[in-house]
């Protein structure tokens, strides 16, 4: 059973009260949910309560809580994914690897290989979102990552310092080279840059070498994008938030 979403003005007297109709049919009718079932709520202070379903009526339900918690499943650092954006199904894949590693915050990006059309993407950044609401629920993190609106490269240099790019090709420099000569700001965001199933253009090369972006190999063998960006936060998290 994932945990759900709720807000604290749903609390009174170590109760929750649930009159969301969507998350009342979610649970009651598409789950069969019944009474003496345990059910988990997480709310916007990342609140987490273990409960035991007491009441279901017509419209609403309440839970007795049993137990509650601030969670601690999320990472310490602020970490950030801009991936150039990939066909239909890869990239709800990444969206969902993503939050389930525990970034901070998905920027879909628009490079020169970019698989879909600018305008696309800008229609596809709700339903994003809602995806990446819903692995939240399935993997119980604490908190939830943000979707930001299409950015490009430009975009990524002037919002942020650390910027780490990781390239298929172009670099012999591994992540764990790299933060041996680089002093990494835990307490600062970091931003990973993944490109697109064709790789980045000679033009955005030169971009990361004019602004002296390093350039990062995840080893010798190509990846997918979607499985390329597994990686990269596998490697960086187990590099930094572990050390």
């Amino acid at each position: 059973m994932p945990q759900f979403l709720i807000k604290s003005d749903n609390i009174t007297d170590n109760k929750i009260l649930i009159t969301d109709k969507e998350l009342y049919k979610h649970i009651i009718k598409v789950l069969r949910a019944k009474k003496g079932e345990q059910l988990f709520f997480l709310d916007e202070n990342e609140i987490r309560y273990e409960t035991i379903l007491e009441k279901i009526e017509k419209d609403y339900f309440e839970v007795q809580i049993q137990k509650y918690y601030k969670s601690e499943r999320k990472l310490s650092i602020n970490l950030y994914i801009a991936q150039s954006v990939l066909n239909s199904d890869a990239q709800i894949s990444s969206i969902q690897k993503a939050t389930e590693l525990g970034v901070k915050g998905i920027i879909p990006l628009y490079t020169d290989n970019c698989a879909v059309k600018e305008s696309v993407i800008k229609n596809k950044i709700e339903k994003w979102r809602k995806i990446a609401v819903e692995s939240v629920k399935q993997c119980e993190r604490a908190d939830i990552p943000k979707v930001f609106d299409m950015k490009y490269l430009k975009d990524i240099v002037k919002e942020y310092e650390q910027i780490i790019v990781f390239a298929e090709r172009n670099t012999e420099t591994t992540f764990f080279k790299y933060i041996k000569e680089s002093n990494i700001d835990k307490n600062k965001d970091i931003i990973l840059i993944i490109g697109p199933e064709g790789g980045f253009s000679d033009k955005e090369f030169e971009f990361f070498k004019q602004n002296n972006l390093p350039l990062i190999t995840l080893g010798k063998l190509i990846y997918r994008a979607d499985t390329a960006l597994a990686a990269a936060l596998t490697t960086v998290i187990n590099g930094v938030e572990n050390v």
